[in-house]
């Protein structure tokens, strides 16, 4: 049995040679320890599912077993995104919940996201317990007990359905009524995932004309990854110039990352959405508070707060970091680069389903496309270029740029003088014009991420060749 461990956002695997019953056993009876330990079981536990193979199955096999531990168990009566799981543990004042899903990895995978008692990501502290009772329970012949047929559950549980609940509260935080005068046309896409049925619905609720693709459970993601970047949105893109929509708006495969395409057929990424949603709450609806990013997402949303007279929070990598900060410093809002969101007022769990319709209302309060947005974003505050270069090495060529890295302390980077060396997360190097370089090397493979934004195209590529002469 390969070792499970929970990395930036819980435990995947290969569904059949990692992801088996007796291992999602093995953790459930880990989760369980971990509640009772924590005076928790009582609360109960929330037990979710996304669109995957046999995600469903997988889940009646983790109430099963909470059940039998002595802890009652809600379980989702359908398939349901990570958020809405996230929020039905606020609703009911729930001890935590497990997530079957792996969001947005291919369809031969699986996983297990475990979410605690405050509904947001768990933090290292909480998913290292988890891991030593694995251990725990693995070194005294306990893995799970592999015989158990699947779907067989220990306890009667009691089946909710999240929705209305989340529909309620969410229908709180947008301006439903701006999105009906509005009259939008959107083009929604699921990928075949458990927020179909969310976006859709929300929208045509609140009066817009909506138009949905891949809106049906494909454990395939119809042969592609259920990431909404702009490699996968093409069909999308198309929709939005044919229907001449006002927006595009997808989701991943478990509905907590968030695509958008504007209604030129221009993909917006995530570093650009961010600030156009932090200038909307401070300057719209005038919100006041700091907001809180990682450390490879945008300094514009720094350059944004300067402005306001707020302050700039940065986190490591993972959106545990940011719910953090939004419970404990009273962030307006928090985000990250690869498609993360969450706001004041919401549950501390990123939402795609809540970024799109914050897309929806933007869009509608200031008959602007996001696009127009940003571009007077960038009048304001100066605009910035961001992108993230992928480079491949060796497994012993990693080990050597990696004690590189530990003593990498330049004067200067393409000409521009080093003002600031950060090791948050990876090693961030940050220039006197507010340009900046993060290295971080990938937890599992050998690959290093490398972050630049710059002011200028042409810096952004010369910092990048720099990046890519240190692996030379």
């Amino acid at each position: 049995m390969s070792q499970i461990t929970f990395g930036t956002d819980g435990w995947r695997g290969i569904i059949a040679r990692d992801f088996t019953f007796a291992n999602v056993e093995l953790v459930a009876r880990a989760v369980a320890a971990y509640v009772k330990a924590r005076g928790l079981a009582a609360r109960g536990v929330i037990v979710g599912y996304d669109n995957r193979f046999l995600s469903d199955q997988f889940a009646q096999t983790v109430a099963g077993v909470l059940g039998e531990e002595g802890v009652p168990v809600c379980l989702v009566e359908k398939s349901a995104p990570t958020p809405v799981v996230a929020f039905a543990i606020k609703e009911a004042g729930a001890g935590g919940a497990v997530m079957l899903t792996a969001s947005h990895n291919p369809p031969e995978y699986n996983g297990i996201k475990f979410i605690p008692e405050y509904a947001g990501p768990a933090l290292p502290h909480i998913t290292k317990e988890i891991e030593e009772n694995i251990r725990r329970l693995s070194g005294e012949g306990r893995p799970g007990g592999g015989d158990r047929a699947p779907g067989v559950a220990g306890q009667p549980q009691r089946k909710i359905d999240p929705r209305p609940a989340y529909f309620a509260h969410v229908k709180k935080l947008i301006d439903f009524a701006a999105i009906g005068r509005a009259g939008l046309k959107v083009i929604v896409d699921p990928m075949y995932g458990a927020g179909t049925g969310y976006l859709e619905e929300l929208l045509r609720e609140a009066g817009a004309q909506v138009e949905a693709i891949h809106d049906r459970r494909d454990p395939l993601f119809g042969g592609a990854l259920p990431d909404p970047s702009a490699k996968s949105l093409t069909e999308l893109r198309a929709r939005v110039l044919a229907a001449g929509a006002d927006l595009g708006l997808a989701l991943d495969g478990d509905a907590d990352r968030f695509g958008l395409i504007d209604r030129d057929g221009s993909y917006i990424p995530p570093n650009q959405y961010l600030p156009v949603v932090y200038d909307h709450l401070l300057n719209t609806r005038g919100w006041r508070g700091p907001v809180v990013r990682t450390v490879a997402t945008t300094h514009l949303l720094d350059r944004l707060a300067a402005a306001a007279g707020e302050q700039a929070f940065e986190t490591p990598v993972g959106f545990k970091y940011i719910g953090r900060y939004l419970l404990e410093k009273n962030c307006v809002a928090g985000g990250e680069e690869s498609g993360g969101l969450s706001i004041r007022g919401h549950v501390p769990e990123k939402d795609g389903v809540l970024a799109g319709l914050l897309a929806a209302e933007i869009v509608a309060r200031h008959r602007q496309s996001l696009g127009d947005r940003l571009r007077g974003i960038w009048a304001r505050v100066g605009r910035l270029f961001s992108e993230r270069l992928d480079i491949h090495t060796t497994p012993a060529e990693k080990e050597r740029v990696l004690a590189a890295l530990k003593n990498l302390a330049p004067a200067a980077v393409a000409g521009k003088k080093v003002t600031r060396r950060l090791t948050v997360d990876g090693t961030k190097l940050v220039f006197e014009d507010g340009s900046w370089l993060l290295i971080r090397p990938s937890g599992t493979e050998p690959l290093f991420r490398c972050y630049v934004e710059a002011n200028t195209p042409e810096d952004l590529e010369a910092i990048q060749d720099w990046c890519r002469a240190l692996f030379a």
